[in-house]
């Protein structure tokens, strides 16, 4: 689930470039992957040795290496050092808690970017950081567990299909960061649905699990809207910005990318004012209902003060018998069903008063 808030003590006091791991300490190995290709051939290898993959970095040909898991601090580090990172990429790689970003170096470039998942089960949304580390010939890509959008990426340059084994690491990348932008929608499209149910959750049968679900939701739009509004300035940047290692070739594709994220955009803050609107529904039916009971429990008691005054009257057990102000119906033989029927009378009538005026 994301989190507003990720705590960061771990890196206080510490000085700047220190590879300190923040995330989910998790029992698992880190695992890499590399896939070296070029227009002919390809190379695919998984291995735990990171000396492997920096050999394929100084080839002409399109080498993409990527780790799974990152709690091995010092494995994810010599990784880097093989490739030449800066000590404050290879923080910003162990901190997880990153908005995404891009920094530009000489000889590579840095991005980091959220990776969403929906859990069909709890409804709530999963997120990961994954960086990418650009360079002339090489991509690395780093993620906190294993899992992720990139299969289809995979399958292309296994099958040779498309332009992705004809262009350089430039389209690589685009084309995982695409694939991320891609799964977004389909996040999206769970969330709509969970919207939906709650939308006739509110309309039949709205009840305290119904106000907590709308505040779940809500939040959740603004964890989506938190991680993913940003990334839209690191693509303008790669669009606009003049970066040697960007050719001009995949300026169409990076303009393709930015209006999906626009759409994604727009989608979360429709959302959130659905959502929104959702709250000031809910809070106006249990007004209306509470007023519905209010004023049912005020006809009552205006039919029942009529008859508690006759009842109040006719039991002051007064002997008027020598009394000038004489109360007859105390005396009288049917003086008691008087009374009731008086009561049934006047009850009867305030009711169809009431009736007749439609207030309720």
């Amino acid at each position: 689930m994301i989190s507003l808030v990720k705590p960061s003590a771990l890196k206080a006091g510490l000085p700047p470039g220190t590879p300190i791991y923040t995330g989910q300490q998790t029992g698992t190995e880190v695992k890499i992957n590399l896939i070296d290709y070029d227009p002919e051939h390809s190379l695919f290898l998984t291995t735990d040795q990171v000396e492997e993959c920096a050999v394929h970095k100084d080839k002409p040909t399109v080498s993409w290496t990527n780790i799974d898991g990152l709690h091995q601090a010092d494995k994810v580090e010599k990784l880097c050092q093989c490739f030449n990172l800066h000590p404050l990429t290879v923080e910003d790689i162990l901190n997880t808690s990153q908005r995404p970003k891009i920094d530009v170096f000489d000889d590579y470039v840095y991005l980091a970017v959220r990776m969403h998942h929906h859990n069909e089960k709890t409804g709530k949304i999963l997120s990961e950081q994954v960086s990418f580390v650009l360079g002339k010939t090489f991509l690395l890509t780093f993620q906190e567990t294993v899992g992720d959008t990139f299969d289809s990426a995979r399958i292309r340059i296994k099958e040779n299909k498309g332009r992705i084994r004809k262009m350089g690491t430039d389209y690589l990348l685009y084309a995982l960061i695409d694939s991320i932008v891609d799964n977004y929608f389909t996040v999206l499209e769970k969330v709509g649905e969970d919207i939906e149910m709650l939308e006739d959750e509110l309309v039949e049968r709205p009840s305290n699990a119904t106000m907590q679900n709308i505040h779940f939701m809500k939040r959740e739009m603004l964890l989506l809207r938190k991680s993913i509004w940003p990334l839209r300035e690191v693509i303008s940047s790669l669009r606009r910005d003049e970066i040697p290692l960007i050719s001009q070739d995949i300026s169409i594709f990076l303009n393709d990318l930015y209006d999906h994220i626009i759409q994604v955009i727009d989608t979360i803050e429709t959302y959130r004012d659905m959502i929104s609107g959702m709250l000031d529904i809910y809070l106006s039916s249990v007004s209306n209902r509470m007023n519905e009971i209010m004023k049912v429990l005020t006809i009552f008691a205006a039919i029942f003060i009529p008859l508690t005054f006759i009842a109040g009257v006719y039991g002051m057990n007064f002997n008027t018998e020598k009394s000038p102000f004489n109360m007859p119906e105390l005396n009288w033989y049917f003086g008691y069903p008087f009374a009731l029927t008086l009561m049934v009378v006047v009850g009867l009538g305030m009711f169809i008063f009431f009736k007749t005026r439609k207030w309720f």
